[in-house]
């Protein structure tokens, strides 16, 4: 939605310069064409969603898996390990609302999220850890010893014989 209202002349359209045809463009580029669907949904089409933005590593030791979570409350959060699926849920609230303001934009999603994971054979469950700091919560679950790499030294021909040495 525009903030600033404008008239015939405003946009270039008056009797004697004809169309400004970088004012259409810019008018073209700020078109949403969802806007008019969205009208009939309650709440004025306001963004009603919230899917967090995740990130998914593997080190050597560990899954890293980290969300991005502004607003959301530890308490709001559930995260589960049900044998090799990761389960992440928790919701944001909408903020209050008071009357008599006037909203020009409003994009920010609220509600409940959920996503799941699964992982590898080989995860050490009983060694989760998961933090919330900064509006980021950060998961690392851990391998187990057995199941990590294990660098393997190659003997070279000579070694061990004495024999070659002498």
């Amino acid at each position: 939605m525009s903030l600033i209202r404008r008239n015939n002349t405003d946009r270039g359209l008056s009797q004697n310069r004809g169309v400004d045809p970088f004012e259409v463009m810019r008018d073209f580029l700020q078109w949403d064409p969802f806007r008019e669907l969205s009208r009939g949904v309650p709440g004025g089409g306001a963004v009603t969603g919230f899917l967090p933005a995740f990130e998914v590593k593997e080190t050597k030791d560990a899954y890293v898996f980290k969300a991005d979570l502004p607003g959301v409350k530890q308490e709001d959060l559930n995260i589960s390990l049900t044998g090799n699926r990761l389960t992440l849920s928790g919701q944001r609230h909408e903020e209050k609302k008071d009357e008599g303001e006037t909203h020009f934009v409003y994009e920010r999603g609220f509600g409940s999220f959920s996503r799941s994971f699964s992982l590898p054979e080989g995860i050490d469950a009983e060694h989760v850890q998961a933090d919330l700091k900064d509006g980021v919560l950060n998961v690392v679950v851990p391998k187990k010893p057995e199941v990590q790499p294990k660098r393997i030294l190659v003997k070279g021909a000579h070694e061990g014989d004495t024999k070659a040495n002498a």
